[in-house]
């Protein structure tokens, strides 16, 4: 018999099915060892030596695979195909080594690409031994990694109170998103005039043309800056008479794109699915590692953390296949096609993301699926066989239109375009932010029938007013793909870089943009002024790319890691001397329009409002930067970093109440006032005054005595329950605007509907929460269960409580991740969360069941002698000094 390992315990159930017998399969739940996180775990001095630790749970898991190869024949690791698997097939083989299980016992490194029974059985077949490159990559990843992190982050906090950490890709990602927000706030918005004309041909068909020439110059989209201007030549439309030019009908072919890779999968899935990155990696996941459908378990999609776009040969015949069964042989091009790497720093060569069976349509699957299982293989399979499909014909029709009047003239031009076969369309209509860049830019519309030199009659000319607008904030897709262009990071990187960005609170993401907290600019700008080269660009990039030459085996990794810490360790020593006045100055300059915006009275942004003679500048304190006045003590004025900036642009003295008026009903003066958390609006004084903080999105310098009143009267009652008669009450809490029914919270859109919901609805949307795994507060339920703990003692399941979800094993709660969706966690994700409690708390693990007693007729056998007593006593002392000696090895 053989041990084979693997990561996960999904993985492991389905490949012993294909294996049979004579195999034994073992997950180790992802890696076993890490660097801890504490000095001296990459130790520069000794040539990046490197200190690896066992957590408790995965020493459990090593000490059970030792035991398995000491009786096994041999030993087949078979993790992921990637770095990431080939490091951990090396830490289990060391830690192995190190416990001298194997002797002289083979052992084997297989890889395959797919979780079906023929992929594994011929990656059996085809063994290998560990990819030492690969590991070297792997190594000067986490060591660089590492010392990023843990040298960074350190200055990071003496120099910039209140910040969090940083990290070699983290904060380039982050820079990127603070790029784009200074960009928007210099923007200055630039006028513009469209001029359209809605014409009819003399068969009495409407179309239109828009203005594309004029006073003998070509008229681009911002070409007209001003009213006056687009008047004159509207003017010279109403009055003039209209011919066709010339009118050409082109053909058009559109090319399908390749299949997914993980970043096109990750934008795919954001603009069509609205799946965060970290989601679309998880259902991913799921659907790679196997799904039983039907009796059998396979795994639906190919590796799911890739670069490639390539699909293997038998792949491609047989997407060809379903292409003719699907389709039609007209959908069926000639010849397969065959896809190349465009991007940058392109990893190893993995096939795409793709189907492992293409006569597995969507359909046939569905009743197998979860909805989000169902939803992302439908779009795999759709990409995939759409990349073997015949390209889109179309035609696109110009017609060009000369407007006259008097000796003046202009040129309108009309765009239409017409499929005419729609070819891989059929299967998969891209969206604009998936098409290739050689794609052509059409319009959808429709031109009638035109002919070169005939009239046309004009019915309306319109010229509209425009302003340019600023660049959009990125959204998780835009940033996968922008830094992908770059070459920063790895797809298999992406979702957690953004995951550790929103929970270190540098970003938030509401209606999947991505926008820079205060403190995320903090840090940026600091790491802009006194670490530039580290969070430059081309820098990270031209790092990537070393560590890519590592795994071909064409760079050592450890001189990467020599060249890297010289400059960077010099770098660290200089801030040594840097003193707090140079970085609160240097932060002054380059936060300025978040600091100091510009004031509508035209005065220094900088003069203090409250003393008048005092400047204003960042100060650090304990909890972070704020803005304070340089008269302190004498002027008190503070205001938190990033909060009522813009109220206090517009007059308004954020340390002063500010009276909007008095309650008609209590007499009670209501104002508008600023507190260490925010604005908030107030009626009375004293302890027993009202209080209600500001919704998000609502501006201090927008609060009437209206929205006041609105604010202090919630929560407000909507109207009984018709199922219990129990009244529903709506209202704003920590976690937004919400509606609520005998302890069931259901969140609503916008603080407007809890101003405006009625009974039905809110009823509608707490039957929603519920059905969903919402909960009444008097009686918590488990969202979902996960099925036996691995070292036994009962039932984990996922709850959610009053502090959000969480996993629970006996007596243990620990919280998930900030953010982490509760239905889509796994056992290997909640066991390490619980171990982790039980090390912090002390808590004991729960004791396992005991079998109940059999029953005899006679009670004798209950008694033991004192022998057998004795014997059992020494028996589990040896036990235990074995399992000692082994924690004691890991």
């Amino acid at each position: 018999m053989d041990v084979v390992v693997v990561e996960s315990p999904a993985k492991a159930k389905t490949i012993n099915k294909y294996l049979g017998k004579d195999y034994k399969v073992l997950a180790s739940f992802g890696h076993v060892r890490d660097l801890p996180p504490k000095d001296g775990s990459v130790l520069p001095d000794e040539d990046f030596a490197m200190s690896w630790k066992v957590d408790t749970a995965s020493a459990k898991r090593v000490k059970d695979i030792a035991d398995a190869v000491r009786d096994a024949d041999g030993l087949i690791l078979a993790t992921d195909p990637d770095r990431e698997g080939e490091a951990i097939s090396w830490h289990v083989l060391d830690l192995l080594k190190k416990k001298k299980v194997l002797k002289d016992k083979p052992v084997k490194r297989v890889v395959f690409n797919a979780i079906t029974k023929k992929a594994v059985l011929d990656a059996m077949a085809n063994p290998r031994d560990i990819d030492e490159a690969l590991v070297n990559a792997y190594l000067a990843r986490r060591a660089l990694d590492y010392l990023v992190g843990f040298n960074l982050s350190p200055v990071l906090w003496r120099k910039l109170p209140g910040a969090r950490s940083a990290g070699r890709v983290q904060s380039v990602a982050l820079r990127l998103v603070c790029d784009r927000e200074s960009e928007i706030e210099r923007f200055v918005p630039e006028e513009y005039w469209n001029i359209v004309a809605d014409l009819k041909t003399v068969r009495g068909d409407a179309f239109e043309a828009r203005l594309v020439q004029a006073d003998g110059k070509r008229v681009q989209k911002n070409s007209i800056k001003d009213g006056e201007h687009a008047g004159r030549i509207k003017e010279l439309l109403e009055g003039a008479t209209y011919s066709v030019a010339s009118v050409e009908a082109k053909p058009v072919r559109r090319n399908p794109g390749p299949p997914f890779t993980t970043s096109t999968l990750q934008q795919a899935a954001s603009s069509r699915l609205s799946f965060s990155a970290s989601r679309t990696m998880q259902v991913a996941q799921r659907l790679y590692e196997g799904v039983d459908i039907g009796g059998e378990t396979a795994g639906l999609i190919t590796y799911m953390r890739t670069d490639g776009v390539s699909m293997a040969p038998e792949a491609i015949a047989g997407a060809r296949d379903a292409i003719g069964d699907q389709f039609g042989q007209r959908y069926l091009p000639a010849e397969a096609r065959h896809y190349s790497v465009k991007a940058k720093n392109a990893q190893e060569a993995h096939e795409a993301i793709r189907p492992t069976d293409f006569t597995r349509t969507p359909q046939s699957v569905k009743k197998y699926l979860d909805a989000d299982q169902f939803r992302l293989y439908d779009l795999v399979w759709k990409r995939g066989i759409a990349s073997q499909m015949a390209s889109a014909e179309m035609e696109r029709t110009t017609a060009e239109i000369t407007a006259a009047k008097g000796g003046e003239s202009a040129g309108l031009r009309a765009v239409g375009t017409v499929v005419k076969f729609d070819g891989f369309l059929k299967a998969y209509a891209d969206n604009r932010e998936e098409k290739q860049p050689s794609d052509e830019d059409e319009d959808d519309g429709r031109l009638p029938e035109i002919n070169a030199e005939e009239k046309v009659d004009k019915e309306k000319v319109r010229a509209t007013q425009h302003f340019t607008e600023p660049p959009p904030r990125y959204s998780e897709a835009s940033l996968i793909k922008k830094l992908e262009e770059l070459g920063i990071g790895r797809p298999s990187t992406y979702a957690s870089t953004l995951a550790t960005l929103r929970d270190r609170e540098y970003i938030v993401i509401e209606n999947r943009k991505l926008t820079p907290e205060a403190k995320g600019r903090l840090v940026t700008a600091f790491l802009e002024n006194f670490f530039n080269r580290y969070v430059e660009y081309d820098f990270t990039a031209d790092l990537e790319e070393k560590l890519d030459r590592i795994s071909d085996g064409s760079l050592e990794w450890k001189q990467v890691l020599r060249d890297f810490w010289k400059d960077f360790f010099a770098q660290i020593e200089d801030t040594k001397e840097l003193r707090v006045t140079n970085v609160l100055d240097a932060l002054n300059e380059a936060l300025a329009p978040l600091v100091f915006p510009k004031r509508e009275d035209g005065s220094d942004p900088r003069i203090c409002q409250v003393c008048g003679t005092g400047k204003l500048s960042l100060k650090l304190g304990k909890y972070g930067a704020f803005v304070g006045c340089s008269n302190y003590p004498e002027c008190n004025f503070t205001r938190q970093l990033g909060a009522d900036a813009d109220a206090e642009a517009n007059g308004i003295n954020p340390n002063e109440p500010n009276v909007l008026g008095e309650d008609p009903e209590t007499g009670e003066t209501v104002t508008l006032r600023t507190g260490r958390f925010g604005p908030y609006v107030q009626r009375g004084e004293g302890k027993e005054a009202k209080r209600s903080s500001l919704p998000k999105g609502w501006k201090p310098e927008d609060i009437d005595l209206e929205k006041a009143l609105q604010l202090l009267a919630l929560p407000r009652d909507v109207g009984p329950h018709p199922e219990d008669g129990k009244m529903i009450s709506a209202g704003l809490g920590r976690y937004g605007p919400f509606v609520l029914h005998d302890g069931t919270y259901a969140n609503v859109e916008s603080i407007e509907d809890v101003f405006s919901v009625g009974v039905n609805r809110a009823v509608s949307i707490i039957a929603d929460k519920r059905a969903n795994g919402g909960r009444r507060r008097s009686a918590p339920a488990a969202l979902k269960s996960l099925g036996e703990h691995p070292d036994g003692g009962g039932e984990v399941t996922v709850n959610d409580g009053r502090y959000g979800p969480y996993v629970k094993w006996g007596k243990i709660n620990a919280t998930l991740p900030k953010g982490k969706d509760p239905q889509s966690v796994t056992m290997e994700e909640a066991v390490p969360l619980l171990t982790a409690r039980m090390e912090k708390t002390g808590a004991k693990k729960p004791a396992k069941k005991k079998a109940p007693a059999k029953k005899t007729a006679e009670k004798k056998t209950t008694t033991k002698t004192a022998s057998a007593t004795k014997k059992a006593s020494a028996s589990r002392k040896k036990k235990t000094d074995e399992a000692e000696a082994e924690k004691s090895d890991s």
